[in-house]
């Protein structure tokens, strides 16, 4: 299993847009394979930072996700709602390798 941390740095002053872009692709992932772990909002501290956590079964399966959300009518609407909101500046994609027991 990968899990895909996603940092964003996000425009303090559209938190109301961020969160509907991530509740957009909750679902998304699920349809396509994944499994969300949600996203994470600013509440203290740094007031522009927004994080997601979502796992596949492997980095091939991550792959195959990221052709068909390419094809996807539902994320190309999200996809469309961030640029028209440009709800967060940057973000960056690492992937990690959960440890449970």
């Amino acid at each position: 299993m990968i899990t895909c941390y996603l940092r964003y740095v996000v425009d303090p002053f559209k938190l109301k847009e961020f969160e509907a872009y991530g509740k957009m692709w909750i679902p998304l992932v699920e349809k396509l394979g994944g499994k969300h772990h949600g996203y994470f909002m600013p509440h203290e501290g740094a007031n522009n930072i927004a994080l997601a956590l979502f796992s596949f079964p492997s980095l091939a399966a991550y792959e195959t996700y990221r052709l068909k959300a390419g094809r996807d009518p539902e994320c190309q609407a999200a996809m469309r709602y961030y640029e028209e909101t440009r709800c967060f500046i940057s973000y960056e994609r690492s992937f990690m390798r959960p440890v449970f027991e």
